[in-house]
């Protein structure tokens, strides 16, 4: 049963998982009378390795997941991966470039095999990170967004939504990404302040000499203006009501239209409409009419319609517009301007608004139930804060374009009919058209946006369409964790295509990670340098220390500042555990497991030692504590909590306590302290097990125990009749007075080796106290005697302290030398006024305050305290060594 010297994570974690696995402990049983818990695994993209939002993500599901399964649910946690068609497709055809061809280079079909393969290799290895961060997952279910069964899914789901009227497919506005080829959604494009210009262009009015001045950013794009627009209010602008202008470089006469989407305030209160590449300008023209000119290509270059422009890049063009206009004296002016610049998530293009005919889902009609499934309490985010942020955009949601130029992706189900133009949409491939009856049928190009598949995830992955027992048993999940970035990408989408689809919320809660970012809290980015790897980590600190890492800063919904330095600390920790196992299990004299019968008839006894009763009804307390941490998903305060229990009450003070029973010549004084040390840390690793689950399995499997794993054992349930107010007040006078005298030794320089006497002066009503653990107090303060009287000695040099308990004299003079105490002490004050100096003027300097980093000014300021603080206690030691040593 003995433990190693030395804890091993890389000897251990593979072995405990493989035999996990193996044995079937992750598998959900179908047939079992057990309450159900199920999840859904946010599916990873198959574009290569996880990240540390992974490694957060991953974790916080564990934990939910082996507290749910040692609580006696059937718990079935779903893994599985993403197509993620844009991302992949992009990495695919990266890896071509390398080679010199490009996916023209290939059949659509030759591509997609090249895909396949990649997402096979990428898939394999992250299903092994997966597994590698102790990941509990039901491996027989695994899915794939465009395996066979989600792909039937997938085509369903379309069918259906196109045959109630809610997919349509027509010519609008898009994002337009020219690198990726395809349009992306709202969702998937970033704004980035930018630092750009302002040119202020003459345009003509047709008639007079006059000419109004426009404003833009994109002066390329005047090429397709088929209006200049002014707010009907503005007074200035009255006389050209009626009036035509025009259009410069183009010669081609636009009117001038009056709509309230003008800013009268954005540069001269003029602004150019442009129909085929501006959202705004599109809806403008929509409702006054205007012909659309679409003069920049999908390929990022200016087309045809651009006159003399056409085949130049749009920023080569822009040029040359400027350039032309300025030879024409029709450049007024040009001013720096700051504004937001769309990107395209994936590659950072600039987007390009471009009109293109696209498939549709009319999403307000299925945004409406969603609302009301959380208004109703259905399905509850936590932290609900995040529920408003979920109302602002389904109150306020737009038509989802869900079309993509693509090759990788379920393809979309719709057929156009060579001979009459007919356009089928069907759950199987057609044969002939169903209007003429002609075989000349071409399939639809255009591939699913991503998300359209992972909206059914919760349903797909549990066979829907079929009627199978796991959605009678699983659906609605009980929860989803997921980072809050995504609520509009996917748990909207989820909650609306589930409650149409099933009549049901896809789950009951929303638990809200933050993102993982730098100890800085910067962005992780490649280019900053300040990427983890999460498995480079847990190579160098093994699994249970990055997992408890994680969930130790894991606040619902709060960024984690993720720190290299916090990951040695929570390593530390893990040792701490194996090494408080250890010392008990070398000093077992018996191999019977302990149950909590054994502790009640323990407790029973009326002469139980102090320490005993003090920890058990402790041990209470923080049951009850971490299940309520996990109950409000709040896991770092019920990881906090286990991590100081256990390093500070249970090793640092009951272990300490203990050791003078286990050297006991009394046999029921060694047996009754090594049965409830037991029992303890058999409490305490079940506790543990969801948060840290290799070493506590590997410990548990070490020590007295019934049953297989400790992943199956029930999670502790607090006893009330255990608790004992009584001697948790006495236990802690007992800490106070003992931690008191060892900190005035250590501050006044008594080596702690040296064993000194301990005089006390105590009120007789906690007398009995003192005597009862007086063998204890000896050995914890070092001390060769404890002389209680009722006065304290006087004579020679005295440390004296006051507490609760007690008041304490310790003589100096003997067993320290006070001249070079004294000489060390105002060596080491000099230091750190010399620091505090430094410190102090360093913040007093306006220039550092203005451009140092928040996080770096928050830093000195911190350290200013520390060093005051630091400062006193050394001027009240000097004080003290210099009134008695005169």
């Amino acid at each position: 049963m003995e433990l190693p010297k030395t804890y091993d994570p890389s000897d251990t974690e593979e072995r405990l998982y493989r035999w996990w696995e193996e044995s079937g402990y992750f598998t959900a049983d179908l047939n079992s009378s057990r309450p159900p818990f199920s999840m859904v695994l946010p599916p990873p993209n198959v574009t290569g390795s996880l990240h540390m939002g992974h490694a957060l993500n991953i974790t916080l599901q564990d934990i939910l997941a082996r507290w749910k399964r040692m609580e006696g649910f059937n718990v079935l946690w779903v893994p599985g991966t993403d197509h993620a068609g844009i991302a992949t497709q992009n990495v695919v055809e990266r890896n071509l470039a390398a080679q010199g061809k490009r996916r023209t280079d290939f059949s659509r079909e030759e591509f997609e095999r090249l895909v396949w393969e990649w997402k096979e290799r990428s898939e394999a290895r992250i299903l092994s990170q997966i597994r590698r961060l102790g990941s509990s997952c039901d491996w027989t279910r695994k899915r794939f967004t465009m395996d066979e069964g989600l792909s039937r899914a997938v085509r369903e789901v379309f069918v259906r939504l196109y045959e109630a009227g809610l997919i349509y497919r027509g010519e609008y506005l898009v994002n337009w990404c020219p690198r990726c080829r395809t349009a992306i959604s709202d969702l998937e494009v970033e704004y980035e302040p930018t630092t750009g210009r302002l040119w202020y262009i003459r345009y003509p009015v047709l008639g007079s000499d006059d000419y109004v001045v426009v404003a833009t950013t994109r002066p390329e794009t005047m090429l397709g203006d088929t209006a200049v627009a002014v707010h009907p209010a503005d007074e200035r602008y009255r006389s050209l009501r009626g009036r035509e202008i025009l259009l410069p470089l183009m010669n081609r006469r636009i009117p001038v239209i009056f709509d309230t989407f003008v800013e009268r305030e954005f540069g001269t209160g003029v602004v150019k409409v442009t129909p085929g590449h501006d959202p705004n300008d599109f809806e403008a023209g929509r409702r006054h009419r205007l012909p659309i000119i679409r003069v920049i290509g999908e390929d990022g270059r200016m087309t045809e319609e651009a006159g003399g422009y056409a085949g130049l890049d749009r920023y080569e063009a822009r040029r040359r517009v400027v350039s032309d206009l300025q030879e024409l004296g029709l450049l007024e002016t040009i001013e720096e301007h700051r504004h937001n610049v769309g990107h395209c998530q994936r590659c950072a293009t600039v987007v390009e608004p471009l009109v293109s005919k696209q498939w549709f889902v009319r999403v307000k009609p299925l945004a409406v139930s969603a609302v009301q499934a959380v208004q109703e309490g259905r399905t509850r985010f936590v932290p609900e804060n995040f529920e408003r942020i979920y109302f602002d955009w389904m109150n306020n949601i737009h038509d989802w374009c869900i079309s993509r130029q693509l090759w990788w992706g379920h393809r979309i189900p719709a057929w156009y009919c060579g001979d009459c133009g007919e356009m089928i949409v069907a759950r199987q491939d057609p044969a002939v058209c169903t209007r003429c009856g002609g075989d000349r049928l071409t399939q639809e190009s255009d591939v699913l946006d991503t998300w359209f598949s992972s909206a059914l995830w919760p349903f797909s992955t549990l066979g829907w369409p079929d009627e199978t027992p796991e959605q009678d048993l699983f659906y609605p999940t009980s929860a989803l964790v997921t980072g809050f970035d995504i609520i509009f990408f996917w748990v909207a989408r989820m909650m609306m295509m589930g409650l149409h689809f099933k009549g049901d919320v896809p789950f009951r809660k929303v638990f809200i990670n933050g993102l993982v970012r730098d100890e800085h809290g910067r962005k992780m980015s490649k280019s900053k340098g300040n990427v983890i790897d999460p498995l480079e980590i847990i190579e160098q600190y093994g699994t249970d220390a990055v997992r408890f890492t994680l969930a130790v800063m894991a606040v619902p919904g709060s960024d984690l500042p993720f720190s290299i330095s916090r990951m040695a600390g929570y390593r530390a920790f893990c040792n701490k555990i194996w090494n408080a196992a250890r010392f008990l299990l070398m000093n077992l004299q018996s191999s019977e497991a302990v149950e909590a019968g054994d502790i009640e008839a323990y407790l029973a006894e009326p002469d139980l030692e102090l320490h005993h009763r003090w920890m058990l009804s402790r041990l209470q307390s923080v049951i009850e504590e971490t299940r309520k941490g996990l109950d409000r998903f709040f896991v770092h305060e019920a990881s906090n909590g286990l991590y100081h229990f256990f390093w500070g009450e249970f090793c640092d003070w009951y272990l300490e306590l203990i050791k003078d029973d286990f050297q006991s010549e009394v046999p029921n004084l060694r047996r009754r302290a090594e049965r409830i040390a037991l029992y303890v840390l058999d409490v305490l690793l079940r506790l543990l097990h969801p948060f840290i689950p290799f070493i506590t399995e590997e410990i548990w499997q070490r020590i007295p125990h019934q049953g297989e794993t400790i992943m199956l054992r029930a999670y502790p349930i607090s006893c009330e009749q255990w608790k004992d107010s009584s001697a948790e007040s006495s236990m802690a006078l007992v800490q106070e007075l003992i931690t008191a005298i060892r900190t005035a030794r250590a501050e006044n320089g008594v080596d702690p080796r040296v064993k000194v006497p301990v005089y006390l002066r105590v009120d007789d009503s906690k007398r009995d106290l003192v005597q009862a653990e007086e063998r204890r107090i000896l050995r914890l303060v070092q001390a060769d005697k404890l002389v209680v009287d009722a006065v304290l000695p006087t004579e020679g040099v005295m440390l004296q302290g006051v507490t609760p308990l007690a008041e304490f004299a310790v003589p100096l003079e003997e067993f320290v030398d006070v001249a070079a105490e004294q000489k060390r002490l105002e060596k080491e004050l000099n230091r750190v006024a010399g620091e505090l100096q430094g410190v102090e003027k360093k913040l007093a300097n306006e220039d550092f305050r203005g451009k140092a980093p928040v996080e770096v000014v928050a830093r000195a300021e911190a350290r200013r305290e520390e060093l005051r603080d630091l400062h006193r206690r050394l001027q009240e030691r000097l004080a003290f060594l210099n009134t008695v040593h005169r």
